[in-house]
């Protein structure tokens, strides 16, 4: 059984991934943490929570974290993901409780109290497991691998060249990349990758089961506004977003990493957030060219479309 712990910004996409971890009879998520994002912090919290009680979680620890990034303002994305983050569908609220901790208190706990090591899988800016490398880094020593969803080697959607999750908070992402734990970034190169077909969406909408009638509305909404989306193959179909990322946790050998030397650009605002990633093979040795302090990741540069859309279907509509 993997043991997982999920840090979020419940939007769209990070509402199919908590529905896929949860449902996923190999999985074990021993908690969820919530970051600003996609969304305020409150409003990520609360979205958290609906979405666990369609997808009919069990008692699921979840705790807020921080709501802002590192050192810069929070900058939400309603214009994806709608007012409240999940497509304005309307949810009722949850009577779930959060628990009265810090969600890097709660990140330390389940991780050192995990039988076997834990795979942490951020799917928003980075700065709760930020803080938690600075806080408790020996709490790492029980992580066996970070998969995150984030950066990219080629393009950017927050800027040109700029993911938005490692845009959001560069800082965070740079600290969680220099933290010495085997890394996989699952970005943007993979992202619109994984698609779930137009009459698959259909099918979804119509179920009577809470849980895949939520992913097919989802997946419609991610539809509507994605449809200019060149990186989304086929009329109608959905990426998955996210819950790929989740799926590359779960089925690794659906995804090819490289593993490449990558740092994020901090500095200069037409670059700030990007991940810029060394894909030389040679000429490291030059002079001035050195490494500069990147750090050795593994990163996603292709996905088996085909076998992570089967496995997120099959997983949320069993």
């Amino acid at each position: 059984m993997q043991q997982m712990i999920l840090d979020v910004d419940t939007g769209i996409d990070d509402a199919l991934a908590l529905l896929v971890a949860v449902r996923h009879p190999d999985v074990n998520v021993r908690a969820v943490t919530c970051v600003a994002g996609n969304a305020s912090l409150e409003q990520v919290v609360r979205n958290t929570l609906k979405v666990l009680d369609v997808a009919g979680a069990g008692d699921i620890p979840v705790a807020a974290g921080a709501p802002r990034p590192l050192l810069a303002e929070a900058r939400h994305a309603a214009h994806v993901h709608g007012n409240d983050g999940l497509a304005d569908l309307g949810l009722p609220e949850s009577t779930r409780q959060i628990e009265p901790i810090h969600a890097v208190e709660l990140l330390r706990r389940e991780i050192l109290a995990s039988p076997t090591p834990v795979t942490l899988v951020p799917l928003a800016p980075m700065t709760n497991i930020a803080l938690l490398v600075r806080m408790y880094p020996e709490a790492l020593a029980n992580v066996e691998r970070i998969v995150f969803m984030g950066g990219s080697a080629s393009v950017g959607n927050a800027t040109a060249v700029a993911e938005f999750n490692t845009w959001h908070d560069p800082e965070a992402a740079e600290i969680v990349l220099s933290a010495g734990v085997p890394i996989t970034m699952y970005g943007l190169d993979v992202f619109y990758s994984v698609t779930v077909a137009a009459e698959d969406i259909t099918r979804l909408v119509a179920a009577a089961e809470p849980g895949a009638q939520l992913a097919g509305r989802l997946l419609q909404h991610i539809v509507s506004v994605k449809g200019g989306e060149v990186r989304v193959a086929g009329e109608g179909n959905g990426d998955i977003g996210d819950a790929g990322a989740v799926c590359a946790a779960i089925d690794p050998e659906g995804v090819r990493t490289v593993n490449l030397p990558v740092r994020v650009s901090l500095g200069d605002a037409l670059t700030r957030g990007q991940t810029v990633v060394d894909h030389r093979t040679a000429g490291h040795e030059q002079e001035g060219a050195g490494d500069h302090g990147f750090n050795p990741i593994d990163v996603a540069l292709g996905v088996d479309g085909v076998r992570y859309a089967k496995l997120f279907l099959d997983t949320i509509t069993a």
